[in-house]
């Protein structure tokens, strides 16, 4: 990163910076990881039992990925979901735009990376017939909007260097990449994210910022190849992403950056001119065993409370069902979360992420269905104000109290 760039993120940490308020309660839904293949199903499974993994221990061991019939019941649940101007329930889906070519690097006796994008199908091994026409289905009814998330999850020079180290993590890699598996992330964290290098020196673990709008170009050209479109929002792997990745962002195009949960931050603009957005409700029911409905409702709830959008995390395995059915359980408990928002909030409106800029920009962002209009209200805040107060308060809360209470 610049010393130009450190000194911005620094400063709006710490000096005022104008945030953007609304007088409607606003409702988006944020979800990372698809397309990125897991775990090939039960004969994948079966394969890494049988070289000694044991599966299990965490709901992560049984991230797949999304078949056709996934996308079709969770485009059900939203179309049947309907905001105050007649507009359905929809979804950022952050895609992974390549997987591992276990094909070719089977051939070179998994002694190097080759990818296939996603545009050009799934790798050996991997059949999801129909997927395509289900999303394309998604995207034509309004209920799913593709976004950037990258062209690998991990972080491509960190597994090349363990790869090289010829020790337990390339075995490790490599019974993986046999079973048809890219990664099991929390059993090898060292893989890091596509930006960053875990096991680098702390001022080195962002890729350079050359190296990042490299990567970003390249994934970029991948996206618009799959979806005949150019992204206008992104998430970076793992919300690890710095003063360049935006940078390298807004060069091609992208003008909403999604970022972690963590503090009840308003929307607000960087000096690339990016508008961010940090997520607010945790809905997770596959990874979080304390998960509960009416806990998001009071984060959902302590959003409106402060004008702000309620911003929902919700990443793709809560929808996989091939090795373990998370989808049944999670569509009924969005079904519930949804209808429980509608039933309290009759002015509701649900927003993509491109939908909330133009009306920070304008007042009012078009539908189908016509326009909706918001009041927006500029107000100054610290991040670094906000973020120490939501650590305050999660310390003097127990677990559940944290969930959703004000600050």
């Amino acid at each position: 990163m610049t010393f130009v760039g450190k000194l911005w993120q620094r400063g709006r940490d710490l000096l005022p910076v104008a945030g953007f308020h609304f007088d409607r309660p606003l409702v988006l839904l944020q979800s990372d990881d698809w397309g990125r293949v897991g775990l090939r199903d039960q004969p994948g499974s079966e394969q890494l039992r049988s070289a000694g993994l044991d599966l299990g221990e965490r709901p992560s061991d049984f991230y797949t990925l999304e078949t056709a019939e996934d996308l079709t019941h969770l485009a059900g649940v939203l179309k049947r979901h309907r905001d105050s101007s007649g507009r359905p329930a929809c979804v950022e889906m952050n895609f992974i735009l390549a997987n591992l070519d276990f094909a070719k690097m089977s051939a070179e006796a998994f002694r190097q990376i080759h990818l296939l994008p996603l545009a050009e199908g799934l790798p050996l091994g991997w059949t999801r017939p129909g997927r395509t026409e289900a999303l394309s289905d998604g995207i034509a009814h309004g209920v799913f909007h593709p976004a950037l998330h990258g062209t690998t999850h991990f972080c491509r020079s960190a597994v090349e260097r363990n790869l090289n180290g010829e020790g337990e993590r390339a075995n490790l890699l490599r019974t993986l990449w046999r079973a048809g598996t890219p990664y099991i992330h929390w059993r090898m964290p060292w893989i890091g994210y596509e930006y960053w290098d875990p096991e680098r020196p702390e001022e080195k673990r962002f890729l350079s910022a050359e190296k990042q709008n490299e990567l970003i170009g390249q994934t970029v050209g991948a996206f618009a190849k799959l979806f005949n479109t150019l992204p206008r929002s992104a998430c970076a792997p793992g919300y690890r992403a710095n003063d360049d990745t935006h940078r390298a962002w807004a060069r091609h195009g992208i003008r909403v950056a999604q970022n972690g949960p963590g503090a009840f931050v308003p929307p607000h603009f960087d000096r690339h001119d990016i508008l961010h957005l940090s997520r607010t409700v945790e809905f997770e029911p596959a990874t979080d065993p304390a998960f509960s409905v009416e806990a998001c409702l009071q984060q959902a709830e302590s959003c409106f409370e402060r004008g702000i959008p309620a911003i929902v995390s919700v990443h793709s395995i809560n929808f996989h069902s091939t090795v373990k059915d998370f989808r049944s359980r999670t569509l009924s408990l969005l079904d519930e979360f949804l209808s429980a928002l509608e039933s309290k909030h009759a002015d509701l409106l649900y927003l993509d992420d491109e939908d909330l800029r133009e009306l920070v920009n304008q007042g009012f962002y078009k539908t189908a269905e016509g326009s909706a209009k918001v009041n927006v209200i500029r107000e100054n805040f610290r991040k670094a104000q906000v973020e120490r107060q939501e650590h305050a308060r999660r310390n003097q809360a127990g677990p559940d109290q944290a969930r959703g209470a004000k600050l």
